[in-house]
């Protein structure tokens, strides 16, 4: 078709000044709005003591878990407790029971600061370095997680020293072995200013350079424990100024439960992440990320399911982890293995009982069949996205996906991800 016979007023300058006008927004849209990269985001992180961490964690964490549900009558029963109907408590079983012989760690984080304590520089210089020996020999063995890595110390003047030379040793020390683990992740925790982000920042960018490491190799997650985190001083958030501090850097949020609620002064026995002032600072983070392709961790219970606590230990966790994948938080923290059958009957559940749904209503979109909702391309997405979740983390599988929506994973990998699969195309 030649070219529009209607004649429109603005002139080709009229169009070049807008052009100008808004050349800063389109690059502040490009370079700190990418969105979401598509990759697998696990369902959890679980944390050890640095010592603690060998290469047979992962498979003894695992065989424990169910050994543990197997105590108490089964992941079916345990699909029950915590409220599902008898015909997807069979099918989430299945799952986790494959989930739990397989891969029943996601991510590990080696914890070098709540969990490992002060034991002195000598003791912690040691373990550092014994830390990334582990990780490599996991790693080589195919034993490690998919992700891993570890959480030092926080920036704070009194632990700052410590906390970079542990991260320096862990670092250096895995280089030095040869490639870095694909999926190494390092966690900044008890972050109160953007200071402290841009100062991890350099370190990480030093590490590269020293190490001849590509230039964002490495990136960290922040752990938002701190009020002033979200109300600074000034009556700014500084959680939001932090994507664009330092762009491209942070791979994560995490919420930090207890420290954030001890920081309110809220007691001992109402200190949850579903207390309201866990909700509102996760809001806050929430809004903060959106579009940055940050994404976001909830954090933890510390009620165990061990001893004559097991069952309503779950069904609290189950319910826990439920409420925070409702609300857009996709991951959480670990503390137990006796933890990890509710992270993923509670997960799975999720996901299938919402697949028959989401994917009639992808069908309609991809086909453009009249249904009793009409989504519009950012619910297309959102529903997409929300298949693409279950199928990563193993709640569904890719062929029930093609038989329910009529997509293949490809597709649907585009559809939650169109800015991802247009830059791919070019």
């Amino acid at each position: 078709m030649g070219a529009s016979s209607f004649q429109a007023s603005l002139t080709p300058a009229d169009l070049a000044a807008i052009d100008s006008q808004l050349a800063a927004t389109d690059q502040l849209l490009e370079r700190n709005y990418p969105g979401d990269n598509g990759t697998r985001q696990p369902v959890h992180t679980v944390y050890v003591a640095a010592d603690r961490f060998t290469p047979s964690l992962s498979a003894e964490w695992g065989a424990q878990a169910i050994t543990t549900a197997e105590a108490h009558g089964g992941l079916e029963r345990l699909g029950t407790l915590l409220g599902q109907e008898p015909e997807l408590a069979a099918a989430v079983a299945t799952r986790v029971a494959a989930k739990l012989r397989s891969e029943p760690i996601e991510d590990v984080r080696l914890d070098f600061e709540d969990g490992y304590g002060d034991r002195g520089d000598e003791t912690e210089d040691v373990a550092a370095v014994a830390a990334a020996q582990a990780v490599s020999e996991a790693v080589a063995a195919g034993s490690a997680p998919p992700f891993i890595g570890i959480r030092f110390k926080c920036f704070e003047a009194s632990t700052r020293a410590r906390g970079l030379k542990t991260l320096d040793l862990f670092v250096s020390t895995l280089a030095s072995a040869g490639e870095l683990p694909e999926g190494l992740i390092l966690t900044l925790p008890k972050v109160t200013t953007v200071a402290q982000v841009q100062a991890m920042d350099f370190a990480v960018s030093r590490l590269e350079e020293i190490h001849s490491l590509p230039a964002g190799r490495l990136r960290f997650e922040v752990q938002v424990e701190t009020p002033q985190l979200i109300l600074g001083p000034e009556g700014t958030s500084p959680v939001a100024q932090l994507p664009h501090a330092v762009p491209g850097r942070i791979s994560a949020l995490h919420y930090g439960t207890y420290d954030y609620s001890a920081s309110l002064q809220i007691s001992a026995e109402y200190q949850s992440m579903e207390h309201p002032v866990a909700d509102f600072a996760k809001e806050v983070m929430q809004l903060a990320v959106a579009g940055t392709g940050i994404r976001l961790s909830d954090g933890s219970t510390n009620i165990i399911p061990v001893g004559d606590n097991v069952e309503n230990a779950w069904k609290l966790h189950g319910r826990l982890v439920r409420r925070s994948l409702e609300r857009g938080y996709y991951q959480g923290w670990d503390l137990h293995a006796a933890q990890l059958p509710s992270r993923f009957a509670a997960t799975y559940a999720f996901y299938r009982e919402g697949l028959p749904a989401a994917a009639a209503r992808l069908r309609n979109y991809v086909e453009r069949t009249e249904g009793g909702v009409m989504d519009e391309p950012a619910t297309a997405r959102a529903l997409a996205a929300f298949v693409l979740r279950g199928v990563q983390c193993g709640a569904v599988g890719s062929e029930e996906v093609l038989a329910l929506a009529g997509v293949e994973l490809s597709r649907l990998t585009a559809l939650a991800h169109p800015r991802l699969a247009h830059t791919t195309s070019n």
